[in-house]
């Protein structure tokens, strides 16, 4: 018995050696490459991301079939991916964090099988769901067994996308068809000049289409905020990309059944000195731009506001905030950028926000001011019709608490799709510069009066101001229901917060279906 004890000891001093290997697996020269290259390894950036001392990890024991597929059997455990939960200001969240110094964070099958057994007690728990992202692709040795590993992962992320939130946090590459568990994920994060993301790489686009491009240039972090949209962040460095996911955190719940966080409301119902410049914010000019951000820090507590998406489709203004306390969700035109029209990239880039937004229970406040869809026809070539028709399926579909304020132009079917009473909104408030209508004043006289105009063109200004007075005002929408209220710029805090409270217990009765086929 005495020496089966002195075996079992000598078993677990050699796995513990084992596992304090795998923590410290790489040599002095690859950590000072990393280092070099601004880039921290697995386990600091879990050190970085979780409160102190709260990290509990799974499955350290682990390591690949070595036998198996002919690989190094002193390979050390882990298998290149740190698995398990820890907290985030006291809230609890699931983690991975991939370790490209172990085979390039090369996916095989217990990597994936590593993965997949957090993302399940990640939905079990009802918490959220953290991928930190750092690897070269699926293991090429273990052949279809590690592309099942992928699989496995994309239906864990189908199954909680609405139920618990995915964050995905690019590190490095993350290429083929790695690249789907982000872009089904809630946000995607990524590091300027560190991180890339593409189906195939230059080389291979190079021989197949005789295209050149840099791996920069094709899937880094500035081409997927700024072109593809396929990222919601851009941080300069792992530890602002860190900072990112836990301010995003703050605002939303741990699971679609749960409310998220509440803070103490700082903002008083008085009449404030923000408050009181959205009166003059209007330029007279009904062409002239501003920035609705103004608007948007007006409204939500201390003016902090978390935007999200801000490099991509910048013609519309989404992001987080909080309202005595509550999380809200803003979406706003943005006047400064095209004119506030809304095209193919600002409607899903909006209809997206609404939904993420809906599916976690936080209400959303609409800023309109747009004069319309972009023409063109590259727009109408590139599916605007269908794209842009997310947008009102998103709004329509949506049974949070919706309140709308027009602070401007709201013009033909922008003006439906942007939160407008007939999709369902609960409260919708308009200033009275706002101009509600088909189309703007001189376009529609141009149209109606043609003969008058050309025979008498002194007649167009008569003509400008009747249909302005008669059509283009906010009180001809009120009149029929469908503007609650015209209120001063300055009141627009207040009747915003008081339509919160109103609506913080709203309940709405859906059909029985499986689910709605948005147009895709």
């Amino acid at each position: 018995m005495t020496d089966d004890i002195r075996t079992t000891k000598g078993k677990l001093s050699d796995l513990r050696r084992r596992v304090e290997a795998s923590q410290n697996v790489a040599t002095d020269a690859a950590l000072e490459k990393r280092r070099a290259a601004g880039k921290l390894t697995a386990r600091e950036r879990l050190a970085l991301l979780l409160d102190q001392g709260s990290f509990v990890e799974f499955d350290a024991f682990s390591t690949h079939h070595a036998d198996r597929f002919g690989m190094d059997k002193s390979h050390p455990l882990g298998d290149g991916v740190v698995t398990g939960y820890g907290t985030i200001d006291g809230r609890t969240v699931a983690v991975y964090s991939q370790d490209f110094l172990v085979l390039g964070g090369s996916l095989g099958e217990v990597m994936g099988k590593k993965i997949t057994k957090v993302m399940d007690f990640a939905l079990k728990s009802g918490i959220p769901m953290i991928g930190l992202n750092d690897s070269g692709g699926a293991r090429i040795q273990e052949g279809v067994a590690s592309l099942s590993q992928y699989g496995e992962i994309f239906k864990r992320n189908v199954r909680s996308s609405g139920v618990i939130p995915q964050i995905s946090v690019i590190l490095g590459p993350c290429a083929g068809g790695a690249v789907y568990s982000p872009a089904i994920t809630d946000f995607t994060i990524m590091v300027d000049e560190k991180s890339h993301m593409f189906i195939t790489g230059p080389d291979v686009i190079k021989a197949v289409t005789g295209e050149e491009v840099t791996m920069e240039d094709l899937g880094g972090a500035r081409a997927h905020n700024t072109k593809t949209g396929n990222s919601h962040y851009l941080a300069e460095n792992e530890e602002e990309a860190l900072e990112y996911v836990k301010a995003i955190l703050s605002y939303l719940p741990s699971n679609n059944l749960d409310d998220s966080p509440i803070l103490p409301a700082t903002e008083s119902m008085d009449s404030a000195p923000t408050d009181r410049a959205l009166d003059s914010i209007i330029p007279d000019d009904a062409n002239k731009p501003y920035d609705i951000r103004t608007v948007v820090e007006a409204i939500v507590d201390e003016a902090d506001f978390l935007e999200v998406h801000s490099l991509f489709a910048p013609n519309i203004l989404v992001g987080f905030g909080r309202v005595e306390g509550h999380s809200v969700g803003i979406i706003a035109n943005q006047p400064s950028q095209f004119a506030g029209t809304l095209d193919i990239d600002a409607s899903e880039k909006a209809a997206r926000f609404v939904r993420t937004c809906d599916a976690f229970g936080i209400p959303v406040v609409t800023i309109v001011d747009t004069p319309g869809f972009l023409p063109g026809t590259e727009q109408e070539w590139n599916g605007i019709i269908r794209r842009g028709a997310k947008l009102l399926y998103a709004y329509a579909e949506a049974s949070v608490p919706l309140v709308t304020v027009i602070t401007r132009k709201a013009y033909g079917g922008a003006y439906i799709v942007m939160g407008s009473k007939h999709l369902g909104s609960d409260i919708n408030l308009a200033w009275p510069t706002s101009q509600i209508a088909v189309m703007g004043a001189q376009g529609a006289i141009n149209i109606l009066y043609r003969k008058e105009i050309a025979a008498e063109p002194a007649k167009s200004k008569e003509l400008l101001d009747t249909y302005e007075e008669e059509l283009l005002n906010p009180y001809i929408a009120a009149d029929r229901g469908f503007i609650d209220a015209v209120i001063e710029p300055h009141q627009t805090r207040q009747e915003i917060t008081k339509a919160l409270r109103a609506l913080r217990n709203k309940r709405v009765d859906l059909p029985t279906r499986k689910h709605g086929n948005i147009p895709l």
